[in-house]
């Protein structure tokens, strides 16, 4: 067998570097966000037993190319670039690192809420031009605002715990929590999704990309948030319709959004939103902290020498159980 591992990025963190060679492997790196063509190449040059997916596409044809694939193992929890199916239908298992990097990206979202609402950069901008803008500012204050969390997993659990610190209400919607999840963190529990927005002051996303939620926020779900409300998303940038989104900022109805996820990663050069203020970005990098590199990049590695090895795995670190189920290889 291959003692070879391919991460699809250009680093690892010491720490789960370490584990790799522990076990007497090696890892082998593809370039930032390489193309599918590209990752396939290395797994047919490398003969790759597994691999811990950063950055770019495992499709179907990826996985296809890779006979000595045994697991796949996501730097993370957002699995939208995978094949889940392809990768059932040859029996190899896709494991999330579950909550590893929630606490930074809970972090990252309660900043762009706070750094959205109280116009921070416009105001920082300002001043380096040489206004004094106090004259005439109206702002806002959180404290007894509502924020509502679309979806209720461990990031959501984390942002809510630091949001009732600063004194937001928290409603939430995720038809798969338990209720113990809302309960412990003192979450009122809606029932639907257009109840959620009718709530939510600022809404915050923590769902996964599906085709069940892909641009679940558009132009009709935005006009069902009240006036002069937020969205912030660091979850993943296919949930929301873009366009809309812009229209609604540009229009007033919202008053701003804050984004660390985008339809198209990397963005164009020229995307719409960085001529709109009131949005304010940055580049999918919530969960990008030393603390959580550690913990996520061990995680994952430790998941794919326990599927290598045939141990037991936790069944909600796989992404595609059911889907390996279906297929007869569970």
């Amino acid at each position: 067998m291959s003692k070879t591992i391919l991460v699809t990025g250009p680093d690892l963190a010491p720490a789960a570097q370490e584990l790799v060679q522990t076990h007497g492997f090696e890892t082998v790196h593809t370039p930032a966000y390489a193309a599918s063509e590209v990752i396939a190449d290395f797994l047919v040059k490398t003969d790759a037993v597994a691999v811990v997916s950063r950055m770019g596409r495992i499709d179907a044809n990826v996985i296809a190319s890779a006979p000595s694939l045994k697991v796949i193992s996501k730097h993370g929890v957002g699995v939208d670039n995978i094949d889940l199916a392809a990768a059932a239908q040859k029996g190899i298992p896709v494991l999330k690192a579950t909550g590893a990097n929630a606490i930074s990206v809970a972090e990252h979202a309660i900043t762009l809420m706070l750094t959205t609402v109280k116009r921070i950069l416009p105001l920082d901008s300002g001043l380096r031009a040489g206004k004094w803008e106090k004259p005439g500012f109206k702002g806002v204050e959180l404290a007894g605002s509502t924020l509502a969390l679309m979806g209720l997993g461990a990031i959501a659990q984390e942002t809510g715990k630091i949001a009732k610190g600063l004194g937001l209400k928290l409603v939430g919607y995720d038809p798969f929590a338990s209720q113990d999840c809302f309960d412990e963190l003192g979450v009122e529990r809606v029932d639907s999704l257009t109840a959620l927005l009718a709530q939510a002051d600022i809404l915050s996303l923590h769902c996964p990309l599906n085709d069940q939620t892909r641009q679940m926020i558009n132009e009709e779900s935005i006009r069902l948030m009240p006036e002069g409300s937020y969205i912030v998303n660091t979850a993943r940038g296919g949930l929301i319709d873009e366009d809309a989104l812009l229209a609604a900022v540009q229009s007033g109805h919202l008053a701003g959004a804050g984004l660390d996820t985008f339809a198209t990663e990397p963005p164009a050069a020229d995307h719409p939103f960085w001529q709109e203020p009131r949005i304010v970005s940055t580049p999918h990098i919530g969960g990008v902290t030393h603390q959580a590199n550690a913990r996520v990049g061990c995680e994952a590695v430790r998941g794919i020498f326990q599927i290598l090895d045939g141990e037991a795995v936790a069944k909600d670190r796989y992404a595609n159980w059911a889907l390996l189920v279906e297929a007869g290889h569970r």
